[in-house]
Parts: structure tokens; C-alpha cells; sequence
């Protein structure tokens, strides 16, 4: 039978268990009725953040055949699997190099790194497995505490980490893709940014949560010549 127009699926409600709090049930609530966990589930893919980088390559074009690419804070892998599968990491063309302090199942075409990003022998590490790279991809977030103000001073001081390697291992007219949050860019990184790369702006695909502060920070046309400065 051919559903009406106006039929929606029903929304899943939980039942409050002793062992199991509010703020964990709105999130098992939130996942079950998440269309693209759904979809992630449905199409094979690592997790659902794989979309939201579908969504801004779609549209600004980071991931070429061929292309060299790092993506930090990859675990479980989803940005690398759509990263990998887009510069032909799998078919030898293009490269991908994957950090995490967590593990990671392997993905086909992706050089993966064991190790904490902020480790004071990463850069290092990543520069002997990629030499240069035209994308840098950075979904990390440093783990929440519920105070709004030290959660930002934490996810910035991953930006700011991504940015400066950023600026040691693209190749001129390479692209930087960081997760910030809503209304807590520094203005000294972004004033800084602007001078490395040819466009920065603010991007938040549908993919991300309309109710979460979870924003993306895109820079393209790296001009070079900054490295060491």
C-alpha cells in the first residue's frame, strides 16, 4: 500500500531505566530516530560524520583523483573511507594518511597512525608517511565537560594545532577542513588563516545537527611561503 503524504515514521521513545540517565537517553532517542545514522547503518558506512564531508566536497571540490591527504582524529574512519574512495587512495592514485589515539579498523588505501595528534612526534610521523598534502581534514574534538567556555578553549586548541601543521604540510593551493563550534572562532586564528589561504569561511552541512553548536571552519588556496613564520 502506498503510504500517505503526510505519513512520517513514528518517532522511537525510550523508557527510562533505572541504570540509564536522562542525558543518555535523549541520546539513544536522538540516534534512533537520526536519519542518517539510518542511512550510515543502511549503506555500510563507518559512522554518520561520513556525510557531512560528503556534503562540503559535493560542493567545494577538496578531494581530486590523485590527491594527498591527512585527516586528523580519524577514528572510527568515516572521513577517511569517503577521503580514500574520492583521490583513489584504493587504486593507487591518491593517498590518505589517518591519525587517531584510538584504534581504527583498517580501510582500503589508508595509512593509518596509532598515535595522539598532539603527541610532540606526530607532525613529524605524518610528514614521513605523506611528504606534502593537498587536504588537510580534521574532525577532532576534545572530550566535553558540559562548562561551555572550557569546552571551547579545548576544541580551539585543536584547531589551532591542526592549523599550524596545516601551514608546515600543504602544498600551495591545498585546503584545510576543521570542526570549530558556533560563535567561538578566535578572530586572531581566523585574521591568521585569512592570510595563509585565498578564501576562509564558515560552512555547517545538513548533515550536522541542527540543534548542536558543531560548525566547520573550510580554508582553500593555501599561498605557500608561510612555513617557518
Amino acid at each position: 500500500m502506498t503510504p500517505k503524504r503526510d505519513e512520517r515514521p513514528l518517532k522511537v521513545r525510550l523508557k527510562t531505566k533505572k541504570s540509564r540517565t536522562v542525558s543518555s537517553k535523549r541520546w539513544l532517542e536522538r540516534q534512533l530516530n537520526d536519519p542518517y545514522v539510518a542511512r550510515a547503518k543502511r549503506e555500510g558506512m563507518r559512522s554518520r560524520a561520513a556525510y557531512k564531508l560528503i556534503e562540503i566536497d559535493d560542493k567545494y571540490r577538496l578531494l581530486k583523483p590523485g590527491g594527498r591527504v591527512v585527516d586528523l582524529g580519524a577514528a572510527p574512519g568515516g572521513w577517511s573511507e569517503v577521503a580514500a574512495k574520492r583521490v583513489q587512495a584504493g587504486e593507487g592514485r591518491g593517498k590518505v594518511v589517518a591519525i587517531d589515539l584510538l584504534e581504527m579498523a583498517p580501510i582500503a588505501g589508508v595509512e593509518f597512525l596509532h598515535l595522539d595528534f598532539l603527541d610532540a612526534a606526530a607532525p613529524e610521523r605524518l610528514r614521513a608517511l605523506i611528504g606534502e598534502a593537498d587536504v588537510v581534514l580534521s574532525d577532532m574534538a576534545a572530550n566535553a565537560t558540559g562548562h561551555k567556555k572550557t569546552d571551547q578553549l579545548k576544541i580551539m586548541a585543536l584547531v589551532e594545532a591542526g592549523g599550524e601543521f596545516a601551514r608546515e604540510i600543504l602544498r600551495p593551493g591545498g585546503s584545510f577542513l576543521t570542526k570549530v563550534l558556533q560563535g567561538g572562532t578566535d578572530s586572531a586564528l581566523l585574521a591568521q588563516l585569512k592570510r595563509d589561504f585565498a578564501t576562509v569561511r564558515h560552512v555547517k552541512p545538513q548533515a550536522s545537527r541542527a540543534d548542536s553548536a558543531e560548525l566547520y571552519l573550510l580554508a582553500t588556496g593555501f599561498r605557500g611561503g608561510t612555513r617557518g613564520a
